[in-house]
C-alpha cells in the first residue's frame, strides 16, 4: 500500500509540476526515480517532522502541493500544533501520508502504534482523513487527492494486504457498500474490510444477512449512506484497528445518536481498547489479541441479533 502510494506521488509529479515529496529520515531508495528526474519535486528532511509540516505548510501556501511521508505516530502526535494551526488554520493543501496506521509497527510497541491518529486529525478543522483497505484502493484514490482544499491524511496499511475492492469506485467523501443485507450492518475502515466480508460470509452460513458498509473517508464522513444503510437494520456494528476513543465507532455513535429511527438499533464497536498496548509481536497476533477479527464480528452481530 505505502509503495503504491508512492508511485503514485511520482506519476502525479511527473504530471503537475505543483506537485512535490518531502520525506523525513527516509532510506536512500524512497522515490529515487523521482529524486532523479524531478530533483526540484523531491526534498528528504531529516528527524524534525514539526519543521517539516510548517515548511510544507509554506510550500502550500505558495502554490505548491506537498505530499509528506513519515511514520504515523510522528506526523499526528509530534505535530500536532504545526497540523492544527499551519494546515487547519490555513487550510493549506499539504497531503500528509501515515506510514503504518493502526498496529503495523508491532514489533516496536506502543511508540509507534498509531492506535490514536484518526481520534487526533477528526478534531482538526478543514481536514480530509482517508484509509484505504488495499492497494488497488490506494491506486484510485491519491489522483483524488490532488484538488482537495485544504490537509489531506492518508493512512496506511502494513502492505501486501488481500485485495478486496476490486474495481470498487472511489470518491472522497462517499462510503462505499460492499454486500447487501437487512439482519445487519457491519461498518468497516481501512483494512479491517476484509474480517467485515469475512464475517458477513459466516453470518450467513448461520442464517443472518449483514450488509458491509466500507468508509475509506472518515472526515468528512458520509452521514447519509450510513443512515440509510443503517434504517435497514436491527443491528449495527463497527469494526476497525483503532482506539475505541474517537475512531470510526465514535463518529458512526454520534451521526445514529441524532437519527430519530422510528425503530430502535442495536449497536457495538469493536475496536482497540483505551490503553497503551503492552504486548510486542505482529499486526495479525496483536488484532486477534484484541478481538479485531472476523470471529468476534460474527460473536457479537448473533449476540445482538
Amino acid at each position: 500500500m505505502r509503495q503504491t502510494a508512492l508511485n503514485l506521488v511520482y506519476e502525479l509529479a511527473k504530471q503537475n509540476s505543483r506537485i512535490l515529496f518531502i520525506g523525513s529520515d527516509l532510506g536512500p531508495d524512497t522515490l529515487k526515480q523521482l529524486r532523479a528526474e524531478l530533483p526540484n519535486q523531491f526534498l528528504m528532511e531529516g528527524v524534525s517532522e514539526a519543521h517539516i509540516v510548517a515548511m510544507a505548510t509554506g510550500l502550500a501556501l505558495e502554490g505548491k502541493i506537498p505530499y509528506l511521508n513519515t511514520i504515523a505516530t510522528f506526523l499526528t502526535r509530534r505535530c500536532f500544533e504545526q497540523i492544527v494551526l499551519d494546515l487547519g488554520l490555513h487550510k493549506a493543501r499539504v497531503r500528509l501520508i501515515g506510514s503504518g496506521g493502526g498496529l503495523v509497527y508491532a514489533p516496536l510497541g506502543p511508540t509507534h502504534l498509531a492506535i490514536d491518529d484518526i481520534a487526533i486529525l477528526r478534531a482538526v478543522p478543514n481536514m480530509t482523513i482517508l484509509a484505504t483497505a488495499d492497494a488497488t484502493e490506494m491506486r484510485r484514490l491519491m489522483p483524488e487527492t490532488v484538488d482537495v482544499d485544504g490537509p489531506v491524511y492518508i493512512r496506511l496499511g502494513k502492505g501486501s494486504d488481500p485485495l478486496v475492492t476490486k474495481d470498487v469506485p472511489f470518491q472522497i467523501g462517499k462510503a462505499v457498500p460492499m454486500r447487501e443485507g437487512d439482519g445487519a450492518l457491519i461498518i468497516t475502515t481501512g483494512i479491517i474490510l476484509k474480517p467485515a466480508l469475512d464475517a458477513a460470509t459466516a453470518l450467513e452460513s448461520a442464517g443472518i444477512t449483514a450488509a458491509v458498509l466500507h468508509v475509506p473517508t472518515l472526515k468528512p464522513l458520509d452521514r447519509e449512506m450510513i443512515l440509510d444503510s443503517a434504517s435497514r437494520v436491527p443491528v449495527i456494528v463497527t469494526a476497525e484497528e483503532h482506539s475505541i476513543i474517537g475512531g470510526l465507532g465514535s463518529a458512526v455513535a454520534e451521526v445514529l445518536a441524532e437519527a430519530d429511527f422510528k425503530t430502535p438499533k442495536r449497536f457495538r464497536r469493536i475496536s482497540l481498547p483505551d490503553a497503551f498496548p503492552r504486548q510486542y509481536g505482529s499486526q495479525a497476533s496483536l488484532l486477534k489479541h484484541y478481538g479485531v477479527t472476523a470471529e468476534k464480528i460474527v460473536s457479537v452481530v448473533r449476540q445482538l441479533h
